[in-house]
C-alpha cells in the first residue's frame, strides 16, 4: 500500500494548489442598454443579443418567459 515517506510541507502543498484558484467572471456592456452582461449571452435586462431582440422584454425591464 502506498504511504508517503515524509510529511508534505505547507509550502509544497500550497505550490501544488496554486492553480486551483477561481478566476473572476468576464463582463461587458450590452450594446443596447449598457447593462453589464456575460460575453456571448443574452442580456437579462433588455433581451438583446448580437444587435437584435431575441427575448421579448416588458416595459418594466424584466424578462418575459414563454
Amino acid at each position: 500500500m502506498a504511504v508517503p515517506k515524509k510529511k508534505v510541507s505547507p509550502s509544497r502543498r500550497g505550490m501544488r494548489r496554486s492553480h486551483h484558484a477561481l478566476s473572476a467572471n468576464a463582463h461587458q456592456e450590452c450594446s443596447n442598454c449598457g447593462e453589464l452582461k456575460r460575453p456571448h449571452h443574452v442580456c437579462s435586462h433588455c433581451g438583446h443579443y448580437d444587435g437584435r431582440e431575441v427575448i421579448a422584454a416588458e416595459k418594466a425591464g424584466g424578462v418575459v418567459r414563454n
